[in-house]
Parts: C-alpha cells; structure tokens; sequence
C-alpha cells in the first residue's frame, strides 16, 4: 500500500513543534553555558594542590560521566528533592541534571587544555613575579583557548541532543511536543520527520564549526 505524506499536517502542527524548539533553546543554552563554567572551576580543583580538591572534583566528574544522562535527569526530579525537601519542576530538573553532566564534561576540556601547556612557561612567568591567577588569564588560557574551541562545540552540540531526553520528565519541548503529536494524529512519519529535521537544523551549524575548526588546527599544526 502507497503512503501518502501529509504536508498539511506538517504545517498545521509546525507552530506547535516551534514552540517546543523553543523550551529546547532555553534548555540547551543555559545548561551548557552553566555546565562551562562551573566545568572551569572543577578543572582548577583538579589541577590544585589540595589533594581534598583534587579528590573530591575527581569523584564529582566520574560520577557524572560514568553514569546515563537520563538516570542523572530522572534522579534529580525523584530522588534529589527527598535530600532538599523542595520538589523540582521537570524543567529546573532537566536544566541541572544537563548542566552538571555538562560541567564533568567541560572540567576535562579544560585540564587538557591547562596541561598543554609547557611547564617552562609557568614558571618563567612565576619567575617574573606573576600570581598563578594572572599566568592563567594572561598566559595560559589565550594559547590554550583556540585549541580547545573543537571540543567545546563538540560538547555543545552532545547538550543539544541529550536535551531530548528531558521529554521523559514531561518537559514541553521538541522531543515531547513531536511525541505528543505523533500519538495525537497517528502520524508519526510526518510529525518525527519533521521534528528530526528541526534538531538538524539546530545542530549541524555547530557540528559544521567544530569540523571547520579542527580542520583550521590540524592545518597548523
């Protein structure tokens, strides 16, 4: 039997799917702008010498990426509001269970980065009298920042996909609008062709970067 694509189907549901594209950015940006930043700050604990630090931020980081990212999502909406006593809403649960997996992540670009650097060059700028702090911003990261660049847009684009994921917990966005739909009007082919279609349109740009990227370093190097 013939299938027929239903394109008035497609743009009769596309103003609903946009707006779970929306949730998705407000997910995805967030989470990886969070998850990047508090990632710096475990990278420094882990290159520290506090072995407290070390150890702890290194329990934190296999914790989080030894583990699924859907358990991580579903444990921070069931489990962690018996430990604070305050119950999350699917979305502040999807957004920190995506952001800390995403800072485990971002700690080990980080150190790589960091460690990258030659010893010398620390201690030449030590030797000139700059605090660690300044050797860091000053030396260190602007060498170390070109060469991480392909990792981050890497990691970007994993956050995006995983934030599907938060459909599980009922949180209105792509994934769980496209479901909903599909189940809806019977249509799947229709309603997931399009809503694969949305998430390539929301990706590929930065997998293109980071292609684009690793070839301008491989070429230098």
């Amino acid at each position: 039997m013939e299938y027929s694509f239903d394109i008035a189907l497609v743009v009769e549901t596309f103003p609903i799917l946009m707006r779970g594209f929306v949730v998705t950015l407000e997910l995805w940006l967030p989470s990886l702008a969070i998850g990047l930043a508090a990632g710096f700050l475990l990278a420094l604990a882990r290159l520290s010498g506090s072995r407290l630090l070390r150890g702890g931020s290194l329990v934190y980081i296999e914790l989080f990426r030894d583990t699924p990212v859907l358990i991580q999502l579903i444990w921070f909406y069931y489990a962690f509001p018996i430990i604070i006593g305050v119950q999350l809403s699917p979305f502040a649960a999807a957004l920190l269970g995506l952001a800390l997996n995403t800072s485990a992540y971002g700690a080990e670009i980080f150190r790589g980065g960091i460690q990258s650097i030659a010893r010398g060059q620390w201690e030449g700028a030590k030797a000139l009298g700059m605090r660690h702090a300044d050797v860091l911003r000053r030396i260190v990261l602007p060498q170390v920042f070109k060469l991480m660049l392909p990792a981050f847009t890497n990691r970007a684009v994993e956050v995006a996909k995983m934030s599907s994921l938060a459909s599980v917990l009922s949180v209105h966005e792509l994934m769980y609008q496209g479901r909903l739909l599909s189940s809806t009007y019977y249509r799947p082919f229709e309603i997931l062709t399009t809503v694969a279609v949305v998430y390539f349109v929301l990706i590929y740009p930065a997998t293109f970067l980071s292609m684009t990227l690793e070839r301008r370093m491989a070429g230098k190097g």
